[in-house]
């Protein structure tokens, strides 16, 4: 790929995540009939906020979801974008200590949901906020310090990037999420990342296609996240859509590995512990999206949308890896504009940004690889 072939696919990719963010917001904590009866059918673009008195409906989320603002996905995506921007190489989960906490605790910036300048911190969920308080208050390892979080899809939300700078190598996108998510998550939160982290990276490569994206996804995934993924992906393959029924489908065949339960805000007493045969539920129902839809972007994001539940990074996920498959084209052109100018971001920005920093890890990565061949040769272990 040329620098400006791979920059439409990262571009399309991230703006396609936070577009596919902003949609999914003002569906979040609902489901699929509550979400109908509110906007008076299905959701087919940018809504107005399901609350009208959302200040104040509910005091621990007081944020302006929906009417194109982005939420915390974004936010952090698009801090660990700037990390890489900053060294420009491979992350570990050291520098999520070094690199994108400071910036959390540090970086003032235009939150659209608080409608103020503030810091990402005081946007993101608790979840999130462990970051701060175990990696620069409580200086545990960030190779472990996910371990003791509630366990969700709060890595994998923003790992995006992580598939991008591994492009073609799902494998080493894999590994490198796993490592930046153990500063994060733990169990089948951090695995998530991983498989999500695989799948962007998949979905880079020259000439992909959907179903090399699924099985790339699921021959990397392991213990429960592997089986909801066989389970709801293969669910999707034997839909024609989402449209008439398929959500239920997808929500029934994700329902025995989701901790969560049916009510989404009134989670049961062990949600969200760490298992080897749970999994989080919104990458398996992102993929499994993606098989209902045949990769289309717009149909899959609103699929997510429609969803309900975890709505906005279901569609951050599905949004992500249509985006990298289709590029630009395929990403609704009056939506990325919309919803830029509605949360004050260039979110065709961040994808020159990626693609300049891809360009220069493969480079590093190409010099690694011969050394090793030349001293492989030397050693005799190659002919």
């Amino acid at each position: 790929m040329t620098d400006a072939s791979f920059a439409d696919i990262a571009t399309a990719s991230l703006a396609g995540a936070a577009v596919a963010d902003a949609l999914g917001g003002a569906a979040e904590g609902n489901t699929p009939e509550t979400i109908q009866q509110r906007y008076g059918g299905t959701i087919e673009g940018i809504v107005p906020p399901f609350l009208d008195d959302w200040r104040h409906a509910r005091p621990i989320a007081p944020y302006h979801k929906g009417d194109g603002h982005v939420t915390d996905d974004t936010l952090m995506t698009n801090l660990l974008v700037d990390v890489y921007a900053e060294v420009r190489r491979h992350l570990t989960a050291h520098d999520i200590a070094d690199h994108l906490v400071p910036r959390m605790i540090g970086q003032v910036q235009w939150i659209p949901e608080l409608e103020a300048e503030a810091l990402p911190l005081q946007r993101v969920f608790l979840a999130e906020k462990w970051l701060v308080a175990r990696l620069h208050y409580g200086h545990i390892d960030p190779r472990e310090a996910g371990v003791g979080n509630v366990v969700n899809c709060g890595a994998t939300m923003y790992v995006g990037p992580v598939g991008l700078v591994n492009a073609g190598d799902a494998r080493g996108a894999y590994a490198e999420a796993i490592d930046i998510a153990g500063a994060h998550q733990s169990s089948y939160g951090r695995e998530a990342a991983g498989v999500f982290a695989a799948a962007v990276a998949a979905a880079s490569a020259p000439g992909a296609t959907l179903d090399g994206v699924l099985d790339a996804a699921i021959s990397l995934a392991r213990d429960g996240t592997r089986a909801a993924l066989e389970a709801v992906v293969g669910a999707g393959h034997r839909l024609d859509g989402w449209r008439d029924g398929g959500l239920a489908v997808l929500r029934d065949a994700v329902r025995p590995f989701d901790t969560v339960g049916d009510v989404y805000r009134q989670p049961a007493m062990d949600a969200r512990l760490p298992s080897r045969t749970k999994a989080i539920e919104e990458l398996p129902i992102a993929l499994g999206l993606l098989a209902a839809c045949d990769g289309d972007y717009r149909e899959a994001v609103l699929g997510a949308v429609n969803y309900g539940r975890d709505s906005d990074s279901i569609a951050v996920m599905a949004g992500s890896v249509a985006g990298a498959l289709g590029g630009l084209g395929g990403v609704p052109a009056e939506w990325i504009d919309e919803v830029g100018a509605a949360s004050r971001l260039d979110l065709r920005a961040s994808g020159a940004v990626m693609a300049g920093v891809a360009s220069e890890v493969w480079r590093a990565d190409d010099e690694r690889h011969r050394e090793r061949r030349s001293a492989a040769l030397a050693l005799g272990l190659e002919a």
